[in-house]
């Protein structure tokens, strides 16, 4: 007796482990099942990734102009150095000579080694490298909106694919069965043409109906095997278990989503063109300031040596070069204003304050239309499940009677022609019932992208 209770508290513990890891498996095989490998593998996600990391990395670039900004340099020639008195403007192409117009001794060429490094740090520009900073972080914050956004737009595409292979699926299965259901009535009419019961004619008229049922299924058939490869090639994989699906696409459980029926501010569609007119206004008002001076803090440090010496000796030796040095450094302030910028500063900007006004523009224009969308769509969603129930209770009423008229039909009670046009009407419910199943599916993919919500879909589907 212990014996079997302690037997019987065993398998309670079996049971009680294997339960969850069953319905674990059950749930595995959905629409959201595929997700997780698609974001982790499909090149599209990480060409996003990529652009949100650019756009960080041009951030920190944004952020290092507010920084001192130090230059060096090194350089070891080999020329004249013949003076020649007065100024000029030095340009692209010309170099700096400095000595005494007196005569020298020695050689005509001589070797020279210069080498500075400067600092310099802009401690006052009127705002402007702020605001390049913000717009900066404004396009950090457009790129992932647009990585979300393109996230959600593949969500749509995956769950299309999806219900599109589902759809041809139950499409293949409907044209089997209407070839099983004419096969039988084939094999029939052939026993009763061959017994006398039924002209000739019976036997060749459900024998081609039969033969345009095969056609049909030969061609779904193709559909579907299409339709598999486009789901395919954004799941990354040989096959997909869609098995459990199949039967929930024709019979979804009761009810559906009754969510929000307003678009979300944080959208990130419009997100994304909120983030961007940001940025076009923060940019105007950047390249607006870059027309006022800049104050800046100099430092500069300059070592040069010569072949030239003291006394006047001119040699023409490479490594004397390096003699008769001499260093230098030098600290100041330093206002830089290009007065010309004025007026095209000003334009630049006002063209950016033109872009930002018409982002903004059209993230009213998208959110009103996707206000309307998302009614609409609630509204269809609602009238196509009453549909879809209807459809349902059509194709089972349709089989009670073709199975009652199938049997009247043996019976010799009415003609093959009417047999015909109940199995016509049959077919017709049932693939009603499979349009208006995925035409449900499919508004309410349209409705989990509005929404930014595929939770319901992919767990029901």
């Amino acid at each position: 007796m212990i014996k079997r209770i302690g037997a019987n508290i065993v398998l309670l513990f079996v049971l009680a482990a294997a339960f969850p890891v069953s319905a674990q498996q059950q749930q595995a095989h959905t629409l959201g099942s595929l997700w997780p490998k698609i974001e982790e593998n499909y090149p599209g996600v990480g060409a996003k990734l990529s652009a949100i990391d650019a756009a960080k990395l041009h951030e920190r670039a944004v952020k290092g102009n507010r920084l001192p900004q130090v230059k060096a340099q090194a350089q070891h020639t080999y020329g004249t150095y013949e003076g020649s008195a007065g100024a000029f403007f030095p340009q692209a192409g010309f170099f700096n000579v400095s000595g005494s117009t007196v005569p020298l001794e020695g050689s005509t060429v001589a070797a020279n080694t210069f080498g500075s490094a400067t600092a310099e740090w802009e401690l006052f520009s009127f705002g402007k490298l702020r605001k390049e900073s913000e717009a900066a972080g404004a396009l950090y914050h457009k790129a992932v909106s647009e990585k979300d956004a393109y996230v959600l737009h593949l969500k749509k595409a995956v769950s299309e694919r999806y219900i599109t292979l589902l759809y041809t699926d139950a499409k293949l299965n409907w044209t089997a069965k209407n070839a099983k259901r004419l096969d039988d009535i084939r094999k029939i009419t052939s026993g009763l043409a061959a017994s006398g019961l039924r002209p000739a004619a019976d036997s060749l008229l459900a024998s081609s109906s039969y033969v345009q049922a095969m056609g049909e299924h030969d061609k779904w058939q193709g559909f579907k095997i299409a339709s598999l490869i486009q789901l395919l090639e954004l799941y990354g994989d040989d096959t997909v278990d869609y098995t459990a699906s199949a039967s929930r696409f024709s019979s979804p459980a009761e009810g559906y989503p009754t969510g929000e029926n307003t678009i979300s501010s944080a959208h990130p569609i419009l997100h994304a063109l909120d983030q961007q007119s940001q940025y076009y206004g923060l940019s105007g008002e950047a390249e607006k300031r870059s027309a006022w001076p800049s104050i800046r803090l100099l430092g500069g440090y300059a070592h040069r040596g010569t072949g030239i010496g003291p006394n006047g000796t001119v040699s023409g030796a490479w490594k004397d070069g390096f003699k008769n040095t001499a260093n230098n450094m030098l600290a100041g302030i330093g206002i830089t204003w290009n007065i010309s910028s004025l007026h095209t500063s000003r334009l630049r900007g006002e063209a950016l304050y033109k872009e930002a006004e018409r982002t903004a523009r059209l993230h009213a224009q998208y959110e009103q239309e996707m206000q309307a969308d998302l009614s609409a769509s609630q509204a269809k969603i609602h009238r196509q499940y009453e549909q879809l129930q209807k459809t349902r209770l059509a194709v089972r009423q349709s089989q009670a009677a073709y199975g009652m008229y199938l049997a009247r039909y043996k019976s010799g009670l009415i003609a093959l022609s009417e047999l015909l046009q109940i199995r016509t009407l049959l077919e017709q419910a049932e693939n009603a019932h499979i349009e208006a199943s995925r035409d449900y599916w499919m508004l309410l993919a349209y409705e989990a992208e509005l929404t930014a919500d595929f939770d319901f879909l992919f767990n029901n589907l």
